[in-house]
């Protein structure tokens, strides 16, 4: 029984591999994904965008909230739906849903990597640390990940972020995740 396990979980990771190894970033795709970093950089300009970040940088970050308070938050809390129907909320769902499943999520940050809006509750609450947040942030340029099974938007995805400008400098983070099967798609 125990060699029939090793047997199965050894198949196991070898599917993984395997369905990792689809998701390769060819030329086509990154000419792709070049693309659509200009083009969300543009999202990032948009006044809806740009407006949600600076008030929230008036604001500041939710009293107490880390990352571990805010994985109890239940996805229903007032809370959650609170940054998913503000103004910025609302306009990052609609470009999610004009994108036909191109995009798997968008979240947008403040100046302290905490959340302004998103499409759905992310896994974390505060990004700063973390290099999607930090580079765009610190340099003013854009950031790709890698390809990556994303928890949240249960898709394979890559994460571009691009920084939120007031007067040329970085004040917000926008986070979207591109759907790597349905830009593979796209790149043939």
């Amino acid at each position: 029984m125990r060699y029939l396990r090793a047997i199965f979980g050894a198949i196991g990771m070898l599917i993984v591999v395997l369905a990792w190894a689809a998701f390769e970033v060819t030329p086509a795709i990154q000419k792709e994904l070049d693309q659509l970093t200009e083009m969300l950089k543009g999202w990032a300009a948009d006044p809806v965008i740009v407006n949600a970040v600076i008030a929230q940088n008036q604001k500041g970050p939710i009293i107490d909230m880390d990352n571990a308070k805010w994985k109890s938050v239940r996805r229903s809390d007032a809370l959650i739906k609170a940054f998913q129907s503000n103004d910025a909320g609302q306009w990052l769902k609609q470009k999610l849903d004009e994108s036909q499943n191109l995009y798997s999520e968008a979240f947008l940050n403040a100046s302290q990597g905490e959340k302004v809006a998103f499409v759905a509750k992310t896994s974390s609450y505060l990004h700063r640390g973390s290099a999607k947040f930090d580079r765009p942030f610190t340099s003013g340029q854009s950031w790709q990940g890698e390809p990556e099974f994303d928890e949240s938007s249960q898709t394979h995805q890559i994460q571009i972020s691009v920084p939120v400008l007031v007067d040329g400098k970085p004040t917000g983070v926008l986070v979207v995740g591109v759907n790597l099967t349905q830009l593979t798609q796209i790149s043939k």
